[in-house]
């Protein structure tokens, strides 16, 4: 295999969820084979079931999490690399209780197993023993149930990587989409937005479409958070307190950023091209857009972390899981999406 390639980081995500099953369907396009080795982390028999009933002849073998090494790698050419027949290793979990294949809920071991996985993969990361990372989904209530406060993946990751400013990013050929706040109620939305936790996802996100995506100068839009962006304060004042003097001061830090507009044509014109990316305001401001106009193509990209990391913008579907109807193409997305970042990324070092 060509030490060329990038290595790319796939957990599992939730055993009990679709996971096994996407990641499988996603491995099985010879284009992805080509483009770079893989290490997933997760359980060989869950992967090994999800092949079969898929009917799936995937070149893989079987390796383990503890044969991972503890120290980074000295450089690039000495770094370890999966050995097996098209670069696939799985690496197994067998001290943990797998679930049953049938099996599809919640569960105190699938959340374990499911931390277990993600814990792995960023220390392998850190290390520089892959290039990228991309996650499965998980079960935040499964995370609950094994113990974790984290209330997903993005969180856990800016703990582990101690990044203080971070964002989440949706990108897809049809729109962009950085969140100002992620898992948060909307009671609590209000009173968590201020000048900072506007300007930081709009920094994050004119640096990300500058270095990762090539955009010389990317034309940014905030979504205000109130109807008609408050209809000059008779619906609200968080527009003229908190969102415009935010955009004042990423304006005179040289970014190309304008706003606040009304949500509820923003994303309008986004889609035809007006704007490189939209800052959205709460959670599902932005998700609700993002999943009905790019849901399959839509890659969620943690913006602000020292590593790579992306994943499908959906659940963990329990529901469909097992049934072998999962749709791949959202994880072959962000399969795609990390490549590219990996090999823009070792492009760059020396």
């Amino acid at each position: 295999m060509s030490q060329h390639l990038p290595t790319i980081g796939i957990t599992m995500g939730d055993p009990c969820g679709i996971g096994p099953e996407i990641i499988a369907k996603a491995l099985a396009e010879p284009q992805l084979q080509r483009a770079a080795n893989y290490l997933i982390f997760g359980f060989s028999e869950l992967f090994t079931y999800a092949a079969d009933v898929a009917e799936l002849d995937l070149p893989w073998r079987r390796g383990h999490h503890e044969d991972l090494p503890q120290a980074a790698p000295t450089s690039r050419r000495k770094r370890p690399r999966p050995a097996g027949p098209g670069g696939i290793v799985v690496l197994d979990y067998d001290e943990l209780p797998a679930p049953l294949p049938e099996l599809h809920e919640p569960t105190h071991y699938g959340g374990r197993a499911s931390l277990a996985f993600l814990e792995d993969a960023v220390r392998s990361a850190q290390s520089g023993l892959i290039d990228a990372m991309v996650t499965a989904p998980i079960s935040k209530v499964a995370w609950k149930m094994a113990g974790s406060r984290f209330p997903g993946h993005t969180e856990l990751l800016a703990k582990r990587t101690k990044t203080k400013h971070y964002a989440m990013m949706f990108a897809s050929p049809t729109i962009n989409v950085v969140l100002a706040t992620i898992h948060q109620s909307l009671s609590e939305v209000l009173s968590q937005l201020n000048v900072g936790s506007i300007f930081n996802p709009i920094e994050l996100a004119d640096q990300a479409l500058r270095e990762l995506f090539g955009i010389e100068n990317p034309h940014i839009a905030v979504a205000a958070i109130n109807p008609h962006a408050g209809e000059e304060g008779r619906f609200g004042d968080d527009e003229k307190r908190v969102i415009a003097p935010a955009i004042l001061m990423a304006a005179e830090a040289g970014i190309n950023v304008t706003g606040p507009y009304p949500a509820d044509t923003l994303f309008l014109r986004a889609s035809r091209g007006e704007f490189d990316c939209v800052i959205a305001m709460y959670h599902d401001q932005g998700m609700i857009p993002i999943k009905l106009l790019a849901f399959r193509e839509a890659v969620n990209l943690t913006l602000g972390l020292p590593i790579i990391r992306t994943s499908p913008p959906h659940g963990t579907a329990f529901d469909i899981a097992g049934k072998n109807i999962a749709d791949a193409e959202p994880m072959r997305a962000a399969i795609r999406l990390a490549i590219q970042l990996a090999q823009r990324k070792m492009q760059q070092q020396p």
